[in-house]
């Protein structure tokens, strides 16, 4: 399986950006599908934004639509999270996934890989 190194987040307030990064060690990530899901303290692991080998066309859920872009850097083997207009319910661990299987993208058990996660904070 392919190893997944995040970086980035941190603490932001309200309305303010930050840039998560997921990199891929020891296989080519434009050969994945890859996703990024969050979770709340007490909250399950939810889907925000994902994207195609391709890369073409990204999935978001409604909550970051407009907010959240994906894209992928070929010369760094990773793929980028954009978060602007940042909410305290943004607030979570976020992970990125990746797998091989063309299942579909926004559910968890679709995944084979995953990051360590990475906490973002936003505060009010």
């Amino acid at each position: 399986q392919v190893q997944l190194i995040e970086s980035g987040g941190g603490l932001v307030q309200a309305g303010g950006s930050l840039t998560l990064t997921c990199t891929a060690s020891g296989y080519t990530l434009t050969d994945y599908r890859v996703g990024w899901f969050r979770q709340a303290p007490g909250q399950q692991r939810e889907f925000v934004i994902a994207v195609n080998r391709g890369g073409d066309i990204p999935y978001s859920s409604a909550s970051v639509k407009g907010r959240f872009t994906i894209s992928r850097d070929h010369v760094k083997n990773s793929v980028l999270l954009q978060m602007n207009n940042l909410k305290p319910e943004d607030t979570a661990v976020y992970y990125c996934a990746a797998t091989t299987r063309l299942a579909a993208i926004t559910r968890e058990d679709s995944y084979d890989s995953w990051g360590q996660g990475r906490q973002v904070t936003v505060s009010s």
